[in-house]
């Protein structure tokens, strides 16, 4: 199953990798550039699909779990200054997508939008400390009755040239379902209330929509 943000991208993908393989068996007589030809056309199709597939999950909902919004590698858990929403402490939680991570992004909590923005920016590789606020990125607050207001932050990095937001104020929305996808990039900031029960360590591979990042104490 594959992210309705890659149907473009993957029929294009398909066309030039079936072009390449048809006409290099019909022009070229080398053996070896011929292959050669056919061999990277396979593989470049074989990553774009890779990169936009969406595989099915089911979500145990919990009101009282932060779940991981996406697949990565969890690099921060820090308390932290919020400056554009929330303009205090929090506990931030941070998650690396490398290329090869699925890169859907889900709603962490269910509840209501209270806030969503896009901030355009740069492309600093995403684990560079002045990512969070520098790069392009958005910025999404979701309140429910165990931890009140929750945001969480998509954030491209240096190969990524574009995200997309689903989250718009004033609805509602559940948990695990599609919040979005990140093209081509790369890290998402959690930051929740002071005194939140963390579950996950450094390093620690996340899965979203079943890793449980968080919960209510």
């Amino acid at each position: 199953m594959f992210h309705k943000e890659g149907g473009k991208i993957i029929l294009i993908s398909t066309t030039i990798a079936v072009a390449i393989l048809l006409l290099s068996n019909q022009y070229i007589d080398n053996f070896w550039l011929k292959k050669g030809l056919q061999v990277f056309a396979i593989i470049m199709l074989l990553m774009v699909l890779q990169f936009f597939r969406n595989p099915k999950r089911i979500v145990d909902m919990n009101e009282a779990h932060i779940i991981a919004p996406v697949d990565g590698k969890v690099v921060v858990i820090e308390e932290v200054y919020e400056g554009e929403y929330f303009k205090e402490n929090r506990l931030q939680v941070s998650i690396f997508m490398s290329p090869i991570n699925v890169h859907v992004t889900r709603y962490p909590i269910s509840g209501l939008v209270k806030f969503s923005k896009y901030h355009p920016g740069k492309f600093l590789v995403a684990w560079h400390p002045k990512s969070s606020t520098e790069n392009e990125r958005t910025t999404v607050v979701v309140e429910n009755n165990s931890f009140g207001e929750v945001l969480y932050r998509q954030i491209a990095g240096a190969l990524a040239k574009r995200i997309v937001n689903y989250a718009k104020e004033g609805t509602r929305v559940s948990q695990g379902d599609d919040a979005g996808f990140i093209k081509f990039g790369s890290r998402v900031d959690i930051f929740l209330p002071i005194g939140t029960e963390i579950n996950v360590k450094l390093n620690q591979k996340a899965i979203g929509g079943k890793t449980i990042v968080a919960t209510k104490k």
